[in-house]
């Protein structure tokens, strides 16, 4: 998992306002920082969805391996037990 720096959303100033001043967001630059925050959710998001493909096929793998190794144990027991006989 990445980890990475999340731009903020919040509303305060930069700058310490003076009294009587108050602090706007134009549309525009509210606008930016959603779409900054959205594209960032993305990212991680997409790097999540790789990292979760690539367990579930690990995982698929190794399931295949245990029961080959099942099935060469199985049939190694048959043989001894003939054998045997």
């Amino acid at each position: 998992m990445h980890i990475a720096f999340v731009p903020s959303l919040s509303l305060s100033p930069q700058v310490p306002l003076q009294p009587g001043q108050s602090f706007k967001f134009t549309v525009l630059e509210t606008l930016d920082r959603i779409k900054e925050e959205f594209q960032f959710l993305q990212a991680q998001y997409h790097s999540l969805k790789l990292d979760c493909e690539k367990l579930a096929s690990e995982k698929t793998e190794m399931q295949r391996h245990y029961i080959m190794r099942k099935e060469m144990e199985r049939e190694k027991q048959r043989s001894q037990a003939q054998t045997c006989k």
